[in-house]
């Protein structure tokens, strides 16, 4: 009996897998495989873009233009970021119910408050900057709060799960001395978790620099804007001019991010260097805010005037249909259209997983350290290192760039519809689950493959039969937690003509259609609810 159970164990995981597989290919059926599936000029182009990529304009004022939007990417994300962390901290703290002695009612605060977290979390930030865009008109603040709203929920979700996972000996010591809550909070909790939390906000520092990029599409500057621009004006060797500043900076802040946490994590941390990283934070911050407010002429009591706070209530008010004879929301069409671009979106976040998810396996094994020198496989190749930084090229060229910036280079070469929607999203995806992938081979028990490989197996069966068997509960796992995000950017890369909700959103915002909007935003966000409830099962289920 107990031998059934563990082989039922043993085969769920195979189980997932096919059940992956099948998905995938039932997303493939919805795409009619010809060549009307590209633009006349398509393939044309796309050799156009593929040459200039080796002759990117180097002129005088292409690259001050660029140093310019580099900074004004980069200063709204320092400014985002640093409202974020105090959004994080205090519902952070808020939902970690450590403030609460009550089991009762520290049950029902931890659910209101992780509740708002996971609201701001699940709505793009593309989305909130449409938002507030429609709301306070175009300002550099619309772009700061549409990072600061998601950023704070994601980081204030793991802020609260920190919180809530530290031991509990030093807390009840502190107690059994007579420390209150708030004493409890500051000599105890925030102590224990400050270096983790310093170390993942740095992570997600990272990612708010790509998101930064992207705030053009709804016309405010930066590195993305310039994108847009030459890609409007076919100037494709200039595109690839700030696409390449957009990867040294992505690059830049991912080099410092890893030293910092580097840093933190080691026992013989470096003072002065943690130290030189928090002055240069600093003076970061300031600078960004100080050059949002004297660069870009930004004022926050400009956004209170009596002409934004009627466009604000206009906007809010249309959201909720007030003075529209047919609300999109009583319509049965409107229901009937919103379910069919629901299904779409969801086709296409199945596909782009399964396009990234085949991409990485396909190149892991040259990505991990411990095949490019040899010490898994016992045979080490003169150009084992050479793939391995090629490879390793490729996942940081592909990952720096964000889905927007692929979707609005690809939809040149395709017909809109999910398809280069699906390529755009793969091509991002694949750089972070390829880096992923290749990091569970090089943490791998190498014993078992070492014994193939000694017994004269292929790098196939390597593969085959002792890489995966080993690696698959995390390959799944990450593939599953990647779905969850490609779902939440679907609605992304349909703006730029790529189908699924986010073409109709942006259609809607184009034509002051609001009740329109707010039942995509309704059905938008069931998808994403779903897709984290079903990821989670699906994890729980291959435990």
């Amino acid at each position: 009996m107990e031998r059934s159970w563990w082989k039922f164990e043993l085969h769920k995981r195979k189980i997932l897998s096919l059940l992956l597989l099948l998905a995938f290919l039932w997303s493939l059926t919805s795409i009619h495989w010809n060549k009307d599936l590209f633009h006349g000029g398509g393939i044309k182009t796309a050799k156009q873009i593929a040459t200039t990529f080796f002759s990117p304009d180097l002129s005088k004022d292409i690259l001050q233009l660029a140093l310019k939007s580099t900074w004004t990417t980069l200063s709204y994300a320092v400014a985002g970021m640093s409202l974020a962390l105090v959004i994080a901290f205090f519902w952070g703290i808020l939902a970690s119910g450590v403030l609460v002695s009550n089991l009762k009612t520290k049950r029902h605060v931890k659910v209101f408050f992780r509740g708002q977290l996971g609201f701001m979390r699940a709505i793009h930030e593309l989305v909130w900057a449409w938002l507030f865009v429609a709301s306070i008109g175009l300002s550099p603040f619309a772009a700061i709060f549409a990072l600061a709203i998601p950023y704070g929920g994601i980081l204030g979700r793991i802020f609260a799960d920190m919180l809530e996972d530290v031991p509990t000996q030093p807390i009840k010591a502190l107690e059994a001395a007579g420390a209150g809550k708030f004493q409890t909070l500051f000599y105890g909790y925030l102590p224990m978790v400050r270096s983790s939390i310093v170390s993942y906000a740095m992570y997600r520092f990272e990612c708010a620099v790509r998101s930064s990029a992207i705030m053009s599409f709804v016309g405010i500057g930066g590195l993305g804007y310039q994108i847009q621009l030459s890609l409007d004006d076919l100037q494709y060797n200039e595109v690839w001019t700030f696409v390449f500043f957009l990867i040294l900076l992505v690059i830049l802040i991912d080099v410092w991010s890893n030293l910092l946490r580097k840093n933190l994590n080691s026992a013989n941390a470096e003072k002065k260097q943690l130290k030189i990283s928090f002055y240069s934070m600093i003076l970061l911050a300031i600078g960004s805010w100080l050059s949002i407010y004297t660069i870009e002429n930004a004022s926050l009591s400009m956004l209170f005037t009596k002409e934004n706070l009627q466009y604000s209530s206009q906007f809010f008010k249309g959201l909720i249909g007030i003075g529209e004879d047919q609300p999109a929301f009583l319509s049965s069409d409107s229901w009937s259209n919103a379910v069919s671009l629901t299904w779409e979106t969801l086709v296409m976040s199945i596909m782009a997983t399964g396009f990234a998810t085949i991409a990485a396996i396909l190149t892991m094994i040259p990505a991990a350290r411990n095949v490019a020198d040899g010490s898994i496989t016992l045979s080490k190749k003169w150009y084992g290192w050479l793939s391995f930084g090629s490879v390793r090229a490729g996942y940081i060229f592909t990952r720096a760039v964000p889905e927007l910036v692929w979707a609005m280079m690809i939809i040149f070469i395709f017909k809109p519809g999910i398809l280069p929607g699906a390529i755009a999203l793969a091509l991002h995806n694949y750089g972070i689950l390829g880096k992923l992938l290749a990091e569970v081979i090089e943490d791998l028990d190498s014993r078992p493959v070492r014994n193939l490989a000694s017994c004269g197996a292929s790098r196939v069966q390597l593969l085959l039969y002792g890489v995966l068997p080993a690696a698959l509960p995390r390959f799944l796992t990450y593939i599953l937690y990647r779905w969850e995000v490609i779902m939440r950017t679907t609605i992304v890369v349909g703006f730029v003509g790529a189908g699924g909700l986010g073409q109709q959103f942006k259609l809607s915002m184009s034509f002051f259609h609001y009740t329109d909007i707010t039942l995509l935003l309704f059905f938008y966000l069931v998808l994403v609810f779903a897709a984290d409830y079903i990821s989670e099962k699906a994890r729980f289920f291959i435990k």
